[in-house]
């Protein structure tokens, strides 16, 4: 069998390899740097193509932005479908300690700009991207930002109280989510990406305050169509915390599509030149159509 970590090295490699799309148009919805939206038109341009809405990944930290899934994006506008790749504020680029690293996420900053963006995507659209159908909007997002995406989703059942709580549900088609963090309490328990949740959370001690704002297994039933797609040998956002979502999902009563890929890894999900990219184009295509 092939080494794990060699494997996953290799799939990484791949995956920010390929050049970087420049987008159509890109539009602020806030007044810091991250606060922008990356728009790429239905190639062939088509009117009334589906609109998905992109969140990537990189376990809420700095270093990693929108630019690694520019390719994803355009694979995703190749094939007729309109995009929206969201950027937001992450971890800051100083480490916690010495040698440990950036750190994950910024609160309540990185909530704020998901939700804030979510919130201008109708209206920006509609203006930078004519093309798209904002009645039929998916949202899809890869590691942390499936835990994003999942959320996005969900905010109409945050507790009474939070700022991010909408009255009714988003008018969504559906989520498709991409290896997603989706469990807190289980990301926590496998030390998901060298202990990002409690970092996003700001420590234990406000996980147990901030985590029914922001854990998607603990935001159920949404109501929402919502399919999760993840590789079974993926070693950074291991295969169990999907599961975990979808038992919680039908514990609560709800019924999460769960599409798992044999002998594929964490980031084939979102690599043009992967068999895996183009299962989750059909995901997608699937819900927005």
């Amino acid at each position: 069998m092939p080494d794990p970590v060699a494997r996953d090295a290799a799939e990484a490699e791949s995956v920010f390899s390929h050049p970087v799309v420049a987008p159509d148009a890109s539009v602020a919805y806030g007044e810091y740097p991250d606060q922008v939206v990356d728009f790429y038109a239905p190639r062939g341009g088509q009117a009334g193509a589906p609109l998905v809405v992109l969140l990537h990944g990189g376990a809420w930290r700095a270093p990693d932005d929108r630019r690694h899934v520019t390719s994803f994006a355009d694979f995703l506008a190749r094939r007729g479908l309109a995009v929206a790749n969201v950027e937001y504020r992450r971890g800051s680029e100083i480490p916690q300690q010495r040698g440990s690293g950036p750190v994950a996420g910024r609160w309540p900053e990185t909530f704020d700009d998901v939700a804030a963006a979510m919130d201008a995507l109708p209206v920006l659209a509609r203006k930078a991207l004519p093309q798209a159908d904002v009645r039929r909007t998916v949202v899809t997002g890869h590691s942390a930002g499936g835990q994003l995406a999942l959320w996005a989703a969900a905010r109409h059942v945050l507790p009474v109280g939070s700022p991010w709580r909408l009255a009714a549900p988003p008018p969504l088609r559906g989520v498709v989510a991409l290896a997603p963090i989706a469990d807190f309490a289980q990301a926590v328990e496998l030390d998901v990406c060298g202990g990002a949740v409690l970092q996003l959370m700001g420590g234990e001690a406000e996980f147990a305050v901030r985590g029914p704002h922001t854990d998607p297994a603990a935001l159920l039933p949404t109501g929402i169509a919502t399919t999760v797609v993840q590789g079974r040998v993926d070693i950074t956002v291991p295969y169990a915390v999907a599961e975990s979502y979808v038992d919680a999902a039908a514990q609560a009563g709800e019924t999460v599509g769960l599409t798992l890929l044999e002998d594929v890894g964490h980031f084939p999900l979102i690599d043009p030149a992967a068999d895996a990219c183009a299962v989750v184009a059909e995901e997608i295509d699937q819900l927005a159509w």
